[in-house]
């Protein structure tokens, strides 16, 4: 497809580099041409200086022959209002739109017809419910679910007293006492697809394929408690704390946000009159202790600041917090971060970057091509979803004897509503839905890339 990404921000450039991986022609417009150089140096790319919102400047990225505008600026009017033009110049154009503020919210599902908006991103929105469903969660960093909600993939940190600590992967069913699949770990930053004679380490990250139902037994016989969250301490209170705070009203969680600037929360207070919005300084570990940091059930760290999200998070896992969470801008290094006690990391940015590439891959969507994409580890994994059709090569035969390239893993079979972890002697037939974990440097785009023959 012919894309025209608006924005050459993190977003912009995330979804750059996706895109013209997977095949794209994409251009990118950017006021900035030190930014859209940047671009250059990395991806191939056309690039087209100015505002994104101008008739000119539009007609000069070609939008007339697009077929897709993604408009990621910073400021959401101008979002809104290149969507609009470039659908008044080409109304055979889709378009998705960043919105983020609240305000807008609304008016811009009302009025998408008005504006030409076929999808809109909220990244802070986005995620607000991904946050959410982790504490919903308890016990894991990530929950990613596929099959219509029969297959989950989450992610669990080997901590000291993991009885999977030292444990080989061969043995894993005489601890956990269920069937489930470790189909990745991430060990010191890299991306390991194990063998049955893999040993699991303490601190790694492993990446486990379960049946829904089969979570719970699996958090219970490895000892990790499995309570929701009932009080939860928010730092930070920006829009990602609004949202969630909406989110988590919905589950009865108690909810205290702690912020430093006055008018802010006073704003929070009006906005939000089921929340404790406290004004302080989160950075203080004097004050965080005044507000029963150490009594609650989760913390959440949403500030504007990477270090003091981290620092706070710190602080919190220090007092035993059993769910803290953490908001990055730039998680790009994760060997430094896979070394810190942060629970679970969120990046907005990613979040909304890998919901919009999904969206891409379903409109370019073909016969046997993947139907669901999830990125998993920062980036580093990928889990796609798979229907069998006839084209469809080796079906019948047993996966002992089916060649697969390396660092690709069939991890999941679900055939008339019914779930296969697979073994060697399991089979796939037509119409059965699979799941295929990867990593993100191996491309798969249609199942029969899978195959080595």
């Amino acid at each position: 497809m012919k894309i025209l990404i608006a924005g050459g921000g993190k977003i912009g450039s995330n979804l750059t580099e996706q895109l013209v991986s997977e095949g794209h022609e994409v251009t990118v417009i950017d006021c900035s041409p030190e930014v859209l150089e940047g671009i250059m140096e990395k991806n191939d790319v056309i690039t087209v200086a100015g505002n994104a919102a101008s008739m000119s400047v539009l007609e000069t990225a070609g939008v007339k022959e697009a077929d897709l505008l993604i408009a990621a600026t910073d400021m959401d009017e101008v979002n809104m209002l290149a969507c609009m033009t470039a659908h008044g110049m080409n109304p055979e154009l889709t378009t998705i739109g960043r919105i983020r503020n609240p305000e807008y919210r609304l008016q811009a599902y009302e009025m998408r017809d008005v504006f030409g908006l076929t999808l809109s991103v909220n990244p802070e929105q986005r995620a607000a419910r991904e946050i959410a469903r982790l504490l919903n969660f308890p016990g894991f960093l990530s929950v990613d679910t596929f099959a219509k909600g029969y297959v989950e993939i989450v992610e669990l940190k080997v901590d000291a007293n993991n009885p999977l600590k030292n444990t080989r992967l061969s043995k894993l069913s005489d601890i956990v006492h269920t069937q489930v699949l470790v189909c990745a770990v991430q060990r010191n930053g890299e991306t390991i697809m194990p063998d049955g004679n893999f040993i699991i380490k303490e601190n790694d990250l492993l990446f486990i394929t379960a049946g829904t139902d089969k979570l719970t037994i699996l958090l219970r016989n490895l000892g990790i408690i499995t309570k929701k969250a009932k009080r939860v301490v928010i730092a930070g209170g920006g829009r990602i704390s609004y949202y969630l705070v909406k989110e988590l009203e919905k589950s009865g969680m108690d909810c205290t946000i702690v912020e430093l600037r006055e008018d802010r929360c006073r704003d929070l207070a009006e906005k939000l009159p089921n929340a404790t919005i406290v004004q302080g300084d989160a950075s203080s570990q004097e004050f965080l202790d005044m507000e029963g940091v150490g009594d609650s059930d989760a913390v959440v760290t949403l500030t504007g600041l990477d270090e003091l999200n981290i620092v706070i998070s710190l602080y919190a896992n220090s007092r035993n917090v059993s769910q803290v969470v953490t908001k990055l801008s730039h998680a790009e290094n994760n060997k430094i971060l896979d070394s810190l006690q942060l629970g679970a990391v969120i990046s907005p940015k990613e979040l909304a970057s890998f919901s919009i590439v999904r969206y891409v891959r379903a409109m370019s969507h073909q016969e046997g091509n993947a139907i669901t994409v999830h990125r998993l580890g920062g980036g580093k994994i990928e889990a796609m979803e798979f229907i069998v059709d006839e084209d469809t090569r080796h079906i019948g035969e047993r996966l002992r004897d089916i060649k697969t390239k390396q660092n690709v893993l069939i991890v999941s079979i679900l055939g008339h509503g019914k779930l296969e972890i697979p073994s060697g002697n399991s089979k796939y037939a037509v119409g059965d839905t699979i799941i295929v974990v990867t990593n993100a440097g191996t491309p798969v785009r249609q199942l029969n890339d899978i195959f080595e023959d």
